[in-house]
């Protein structure tokens, strides 16, 4: 795994290639955009013309672009890196794509006599920079293995998710927590904001709560992932609280439209027989309504 192919110089690929060639590795970068080679053009590396060219002569190539139709061209295109790339290597793709995206072009690639990690990051830039991201791992445990020195130099933690499509599918899980937490907080702190509180202290006061710690932290590895939903805070109360700050909210002006998808979530706890039950019986709730 000497020589790579890295295609995607952007905000987190171009650290992390940079990191690979400090760390010896032999590359042929790759990128839509002149400006994100330019830094390249210093380097011990070779600048490609395209994918295809990238990827003569390589180990491995990794992907690290915006989203799954880049991907796709970049490795299957009429310019792609499998139109040099020699059969039985292996493909990486550290993207956040969709996740039957991901599944798709395994399988296609596979039909192509190519192995495939689906392998997206979290954390920073200044984590890709530093080397310390999270690298989460969808694939064969021997390709894992093959690539585990060049995830080592990308991140400081890495975790083998399960078999192919694991890797991005728990990226999006991770990813969409994230995204709606971010909506959930700026709804809380603008509900401060307008019904006249202090921002200091009401970001002292919810960073030292389940509020802002994380039920995911605090209360469900305790509560019902332990199997134990006997009422620390049963839902019914939940319930009221929320249905309370929804009018305080709408006194306001301030918008809490997550706020009025739980209270009807909660609301179900009554017909569901899990009015009494702790609220991170929750996800025995959605459980059922899902099948899961």
């Amino acid at each position: 795994m000497k020589k790579i192919a890295f295609l995607g110089l952007g905000t987190m690929g171009g650290p992390m290639a940079r990191n690979l060639i400090a760390a010896g590795h032999e590359l042929a970068v790759f990128d839509v955009s002149a400006r994100a080679l330019e830094p390249f053009a210093s380097l011990p590396c070779r600048i490609a013309g395209s994918p295809r060219d990238a990827a003569t002569g390589v180990d491995a190539v990794i992907t690290m672009l915006p989203d799954s139709a880049h991907v796709r061209e970049a490795l299957l295109g009429a310019a792609g890196a499998c139109q040099a790339l020699e059969k039985g290597r292996l493909v990486i793709d550290m993207s956040t794509i969709a996740a039957s995206s991901s599944l798709a072009l395994a399988r296609d690639l596979n039909a192509l006599g190519y192995r495939m990690l689906d392998a997206p990051v979290g954390r920073t830039p200044a984590d890709a920079a530093a080397g310390t991201l999270l690298v989460i791992v969808g694939g064969a445990e021997a390709d894992l293995a093959e690539a585990r020195p060049i995830f080592e130099r990308l991140g400081s933690t890495i975790v083998h998710a399960g078999p192919q499509g694991h890797g991005i599918k728990l990226k999006l899980v991770n990813n969409y927590m994230s995204a709606v937490g971010t909506l959930l907080t700026a709804e809380a702190l603008t509900l401060a904001k307008k019904v006249g509180l202090d921002r200091a202290i009401t970001v002292q006061v919810l960073s030292s709560t389940t509020a802002g710690r994380g039920q995911l932290i605090v209360n469900y590895p305790k509560k019902v992932l332990a199997g134990d939903v006997s009422p620390d805070f049963p839902m019914r109360m939940a319930h009221k609280d929320v249905s309370h700050a929804l009018s305080l909210g709408a006194e306001a002006g301030s918008p809490l439209l997550l706020g009025a998808i739980a209270r009807e979530m909660l609301a179900l706890a009554g017909p569901w027989g899990r009015a009494d039950q702790d609220w991170t019986a929750m996800l025995l709730l959605l459980e059922d309504l899902s099948r899961a």
